[in-house]
């Protein structure tokens, strides 16, 4: 009976693990922080739990500035199309996504636009122009269901 306990008490410790260490969009993003940038990719993560590119941007005073913006599961994104090889080191790119709330450079990734025109979605996020809607990325309601 103690050994069943200490099995069952082990098995939902285990199993609340993968629960506790994913955290939700608005716990690190601000929808209210809408953030489009055109850049160079620097770096491309395609791993598990969640995708980074980094793009170089340069800013009006000639500094450049390495955002790091977190995609979706590769899994998910093979699903919506991407191939891992659509992206290459040196494209140049355009993302669309939210700023984190910390002030960093570090973003969720939304709709990124491909040096061949396709834009593709990193995040199923709303609030991000996705086919067939607005193209104004501001004018967008924040709660838009998608």
């Amino acid at each position: 009976m103690k050994a069943s306990f200490v099995s069952l008490a082990l098995a939902a410790i285990v199993a609340a693990v993968p629960l506790s260490a994913h955290h939700s969009f608005a716990a690190e993003f601000d929808r209210e922080a809408p953030i489009k940038v055109t850049g160079t990719v620097a770096k491309i993560e395609w791993t598990n739990p969640h995708i980074w590119i980094y793009v170089d941007v340069k800013e009006a005073e000639g500094k450049v500035i390495t955002w790091a913006f977190q995609g979706g599961p590769p899994a998910y994104l093979t699903r919506a199309g991407w191939n891992k090889t659509d992206l290459k080191q040196g494209d140049t790119v355009t993302v669309q996504g939210f700023k984190a709330k910390d002030g960093s450079y570090h973003a969720a990734g939304g709709a990124v636009t491909l040096p061949d025109g396709r834009r593709m979605f990193a995040l199923q996020i709303q609030g991000v122009p996705q086919p067939g809607v607005s193209s104004d990325f501001r004018a967008l309601p924040a709660k838009q269901q998608f």
